[in-house]
């Protein structure tokens, strides 16, 4: 494949706004493994056909709906920006998808459908190729908070069935706006029941969330950084690590994994090292220390650390050691012993704080209604999402620095390091800045809305409250499908409108649902304000 070339725009930071194509993406997804990429998500889609009619013909066993199930939510997982990397784990899992289907077509009597040709979606018109984008990444996303549900033990029939009808619609040439862009809404749709899902699994799994203040200084001795999104298996590492003389440190998303209780009671979990994901190359380059990466949100790993770095789950990078689905993260842990960390405590004593979620922030519901109709609170910002290194993202800092002395900031997801370490003070006891957690928990930030509007007996519309998001990768399409799907109006969007989204299906969302391009914080603060 070495003349290979490639197409794909499924991110924030695809090339010049508006595609990577040749041999290379700006993410350093090579062409090769693009067009593998695209090969796995046209099988998923036969699969899903197949899945349908096996169930209109005879019926589906559970352990084969299972199966098709846990391929599809690990294959459109593996498709996301910054998660596989590696050419030979995809064709893996291409084969995979291929036998599953062939498989459950001959015990059902049903003819396997052919893989779908992802060409024919880039090739379509211009508002059927934005739309039926919108649908499979906002699948994506859907897929990956599907994956950490069902990782501690929790499904819903409706998300599963749903994610193979949404792929089993790309296929359908005759579907055209009539059809896409409500599916684009249901996927918001069942988005929404997903993250209840999860939050229920986290909240269930871990315990609810409770403000915690988080060390950024690293102890002396042996140690590991875990990155990414998935609490199960920092769990897991932190019980195989127990009583080792090896610490944890979180990156990234998994900041917010110190609110839980039942991982906060680990003596070991010690603090966040880093920031966000597209720092990591700066942050791990001098490292002694393995880092293990969970989720979407792995980078080409630098020549300076490539040897430390450790991989689970959907995630993998060629000539990097993968941990399996047994969880043995001996080879992690023996690397850490080795390598011995820090002779001393290195960094300083800042921290972060993290821990309010809907749990705590409800908890508090009565004190926060009183300050807004006393006067003490005049507005609410929801600013987060997914950070980036395109230089335009500055402006959610100055957004925040600029907001009035007498608003509170909701923040979530990795665009939160954007400003997560300023001290805004507070308003009648409470932090000017509230992290509500990962990306995954946008489910809280929306109960927040929704019990606020109850208390004020209006629309969430209604209420002073302004989001402001970023985005970067396919799970912050996902939470924007499922705004748009509650009727949430006057999103601000950026730090660049999505390359995928086409001027007529753009003029839909900014005529429908006011969506709207961020422009400078002083422009836009002055309009929300007004």
């Amino acid at each position: 494949m070495e003349d290979a070339t490639m197409f794909c725009f499924q991110c924030e930071q695809t090339a010049g706004c508006s595609g990577c194509t040749g041999a290379a993406g700006v993410c350093g997804k090579q062409a090769s493994t693009a067009i593998l990429q695209d090969e796995v998500t046209g099988a998923l889609v036969g699969l899903a056909q197949t899945v349908h009619a096996a169930v209109e013909h005879a019926g589906l066993d559970a352990e084969a709906r299972l199966a098709a199930d846990n391929l599809v939510m690990e294959g459109l997982f593996a498709t996301l920006t910054n998660v596989d990397f590696d050419d030979a784990e995809l064709a893996d899992l291409l084969a995979r998808v291929h036998a599953e289907r062939d498989a459950i077509a001959a015990a059902c009597g049903v003819e396997a459908a052919s893989d779908y040709a992802l060409a024919a979606l880039w090739g379509a018109p211009d508002d059927v190729r934005s739309l039926k984008s919108l649908v499979l990444f906002g699948l994506r996303g859907l897929a990956a908070y599907a994956y950490h549900a069902a990782a501690l033990g929790y499904r819903d029939d409706a998300v599963s069935l749903f994610l193979h009808e949404g792929l089993a619609t790309l296929a359908d040439p005759a579907a055209g706006a009539d059809v896409l862009l409500p599916l684009a809404l249901k996927v918001g749709e069942v988005n929404l029941r997903c993250m209840e899902l999860l939050d229920q699994a986290n909240t269930e799994t871990f315990g609810t969330p409770e403000p915690t203040t988080v060390a950024r200084a690293v102890e002396a001795g042996p140690f590991i950084v875990v990155s990414g999104h998935d609490l199960h298996d920092l769990k897991l590492l932190l019980e195989q690590t127990e009583g080792r003389g090896v610490n944890v440190y979180t990156h990234g998303e998994l900041l917010p994994a110190h609110a839980y209780p039942q991982l906060k009671r680990f003596a070991h979990l010690k603090g966040n090292l880093g920031t966000a994901w597209q720092n990591q190359r700066a942050e791990f380059a001098e490292l002694p220390a393995p880092i293990l990466f969970t989720t979407n949100c792995l980078m080409p790993p630098a020549a300076s650390y490539a040897d430390r770095v450790f991989t689970t789950g959907p995630v993998a990078y060629p000539g990097m050691t993968h941990i399996g689905a047994d969880k043995d993260f001996e080879p992690l842990i023996e690397r850490a012993l080795e390598l011995g960390g820090y002779p001393e405590a290195a960094g300083d004593e800042a921290t972060f704080t993290t821990g309010f979620g809907h749990g705590t922030i409800l908890g508090v519901a009565d004190a926060v209604v009183d300050a807004v109709k006393q006067g003490a609170i005049s507005r609410f910002f929801l600013v987060g999402g997914c950070d980036g290194a395109r230089p335009g993202r500055s402006y959610f800092r100055e957004f925040v620095q600029q907001a009035p002395e007498d608003s509170i900031i909701l923040t979530l997801a990795c665009g939160k390091f954007r400003f997560n370490d300023l001290d805004l003070g507070t308003i009648g006891g409470l932090p000017r800045i509230m992290d509500m957690g990962q990306c995954n928990d946008a489910y809280g930030a929306i109960r927040v809305a929704v019990a606020l509007a109850e208390a004020f007996e209006c629309g969430v519309n209604d209420l002073p409250l302004t989001l402001v998001l970023s985005w970067y990768e396919q799970k912050a399409v996902c939470i924007l499908l499922t705004l748009l799907h509650l009727g949430i109006k006057g999103i601000y969007l950026g730090p660049t409108l999505p390359a995928f989204v086409s001027p007529g299906v753009l003029d839909v969302l900014v005529r429908e649902f006011d969506v709207r391009p961020i422009s400078t914080p002083e422009e836009d603060l002055a309009t929300i304000l007004g």
